[in-house]
């Protein structure tokens, strides 16, 4: 009859501990029960940490998903209001453009409209917005030479039929990245500096559901941050 795998494993640890302690000590009962009930003791107190650690990832693996929940709430409430007032700063190379050039809450906000950049349900930049990106690129340098651009693609609330992309999102962020791309590649603008974002529809300057409305909130913005005025 086989013995239980306990029995084999006890077997041999009794073996193991026979060889480390040597012949004369395998003689004592004693000595192996003590050795063999430390080595027990210190498993037991292995697997309490062990346990203990667990319990410390799930807790803070529950800290994580709750503070990403907020995460996801707030940037989902922001997304949802409407963008505020701009404070108008004449620049006469933009503006001729038909750029915008203005400061919300102190931060410089370059608005360029999508109907000089791209054509509709398109990401690939027209001449004209090519044209456009250099005279932003000199503000960029001239004003804002050590900020941070953060490049914000925006389009309408209608729903995308006759396009490549599968939603608004995907359109707003490929448009801010064309955008990104020809700054850094053609007009010298580091790319260390640039962020990209991609909106949707969840950012209009006008919520109105017109058509003058749906063309104004059509853009990129180039949001400066932490230099220059």
């Amino acid at each position: 009859m086989f013995k239980r795998p306990d029995t084999w494993r006890r077997a041999f640890a009794l073996l193991f501990l026979c060889i480390t302690l040597g012949a004369t000590s395998c003689t004592s009962p004693d000595q192996l029960r003590k050795a063999i009930d430390e080595r027990d003791a210190e498993i037991a107190q292995l697997r309490e940490e062990r346990s203990v650690l667990k319990r410390d990832r799930q807790l803070l693996q529950a800290e994580l998903e709750n503070m990403g929940a907020k995460l996801r709430e707030a940037s989902m409430r922001r997304d949802s209001e409407p963008v505020q007032s701009l404070t108008t700063n004449n620049q006469a190379g933009l503006e001729s453009l038909g750029i915008g050039y203005a400061y919300r809450d102190g931060v410089a906000v370059i608005t360029i409209p999508s109907s000089i950049t791209f054509g509709s349900g398109k990401a690939a930049l027209s001449a004209s917005g090519k044209k456009a990106l250099l005279e932003v690129a000199t503000v960029l340098r001239q004003n804002h030479a050590g900020g941070v651009y953060s490049i914000e693609g925006h389009t309408d609330t209608d729903p995308i039929s006759k396009s490549k992309f599968d939603s608004n999102r995907e359109l707003s962020l490929t448009r801010a990245t064309a955008v990104l791309t020809y700054l850094v590649e053609e007009c010298e603008i580091a790319d260390e500096q640039c962020v990209v974002v991609g909106h949707g529809q969840y950012r209009p300057v006008n919520p109105a559901d017109t058509s003058a409305a749906k063309s104004q909130n059509r853009r990129v913005e180039i949001v400066v941050y932490g230099a220059g005025r």
